[in-house]
């Protein structure tokens, strides 16, 4: 056994043990920041918080970076080498909390709903300890605390047109997900999560009295025929193998029982796992809007936004990030197993559009409830020991795979 490989064991070794002897810490930094959380672009005391995490330690530290209070922090290690990602998101959603832990939010509508507080938490310590190790780091090591995920346009997109990542190689990403029990990390090779488009649609016509409709152009007839109209398009213009949601989730027609309204509104949500599938769907909508103005003899604005783009996990790194794990040593990660596509998006997808890498899931099913509550639900909460898994897994991956003594 070389010298290299002896100091890169024992490299692991210190870095195990101090993530071990910091879970407490990371627990108590999830609680401060589940305790004051804050909606996305507005988290201004969370990024001074993780910014002041970072005060006096011998790193880089870029704020307001992005659209937002995105934080890049550079860990340079004291010999050359690859320059790798580690991603955790910090806002949180405008949803009341409905739990009974003591450490519920005191903004009042305002929830730590998705388990970005433990991303955080897990990722402030674990950079703390690769600080702490530098001088065994060969290459860089960059931690994104990455502002305003739940909201589009997010804050990926922004940070990475920043600059401030031109120089990764790879970049990874972890969600905690109650799904899954705790101690089991779950992947996905290839499209993973889908993409998001939000659309409006504006549909004006000629209000009237209800006793003659002749004398008007009704919108909400017309919107009613778009509302049936749009579902075809999964169901007749989509290749059945592929996946394509379309979901109307807002009509707003509301008026007098007996007036004929001059205009509605109706907002909607696509989702799909292919570029190609969201240009298909786009060019249906707009191609029945364009119909629905013949049709119906109304006028139509339709806003179309392509939110997050599909979350594309690259298969040869996703294969060695998985056979890292499953040959861990590390007693906390009891399984390592494939997912299957979530029709959820997220910005991460982003990152993996600039770079390889992969974003994979971390069990946190809390212990001994009857009913697990998902992510983004008013009673949602984690098992905290999914905190230190999630800090071991990205280390495992940090040290096995680029960053230390490789």
């Amino acid at each position: 056994m070389s010298q290299q490989v002896k100091e890169a064991i024992e490299t692991k070794k210190q870095l195990m043990e101090l993530l071990a002897s910091r879970e407490d810490e990371m627990i108590a930094i999830r609680r401060h920041l589940h305790e004051n959380p804050e909606l996305s672009f507005k988290e201004e005391k969370t990024a001074q918080y993780i910014a002041d995490f970072y005060k006096g330690k011998d790193v880089d530290v870029q704020t307001n970076v992005g659209n937002g209070y995105g934080i890049v922090v550079t860990i340079k290690g004291d010999r050359p080498g690859k320059t790798i990602g580690l991603r955790a998101d910090f806002d949180a959603l405008p949803i009341h909390e409905e739990t009974d832990v003591p450490f519920k939010s005191k903004n009042d509508g305002v929830m730590h709903a998705c388990g970005h507080d433990g991303h955080t938490a897990y990722m402030l310590i674990l950079a703390d300890c690769l600080i702490q190790l530098k001088s065994s780091i060969a290459g860089t090591i960059k931690i994104i605390h990455q502002h305003a995920e739940e909201t589009p346009p997010g804050g990926a997109k922004s940070i990475v047109e920043s600059g401030a990542l031109d120089d990764l190689d790879q970049v990874f990403g972890t969600h905690l997900t109650p799904a899954l029990p705790t101690g089991t990390i779950g992947y996905r090779s290839g499209y993973a999560m889908a993409g998001r488009t939000y659309f409006k649609l504006v549909i004006q016509g000629k209000g009237g009295h209800g006793s003659a409709p002749h004398q008007s152009n009704d919108p909400i007839v017309a919107g009613a025929h778009f509302v049936t109209a749009i579902q075809t398009i999964v169901s007749r213009r989509l290749n059945p193998f592929e996946m394509g949601v379309v979901t109307i989730g807002s009509f707003d027609g509301k008026g007098s029982f007996n007036v004929i309204k001059d205009n509605i509104e109706i907002e909607g949500d696509v989702r799909y796992m292919k570029t190609e599938t969201q240009q298909l769907i786009e060019q249906e909508i707009r191609r029945m809007t364009s119909g629905i103005e013949l049709e119906f003899n109304v006028q139509c604005e339709l806003t179309y936004t392509a939110d997050y783009p599909p979350l594309y996990n690259d298969p040869e790194t996703t294969e060695k990030v998985v056979s890292i794990l499953r040959n861990s040593e590390e007693k906390d990660i009891l399984s390592v197993v494939e997912i299957s596509m979530n029709p959820a998006s997220e910005d991460f997808s982003y990152y993996l559009e600039k770079v390889p890498g992969t974003f994979f899931n971390i069990g946190c099913k809390p212990k001994g409830v009857e009913k697990v509550y998902m992510n983004h639900h008013p009673k949602f909460d984690i098992d905290e020991a999914a905190l230190l898994i999630s800090a071991k897994s990205v280390a495992e991956v940090v040290c096995s795979y680029y960053g230390i003594n490789e």
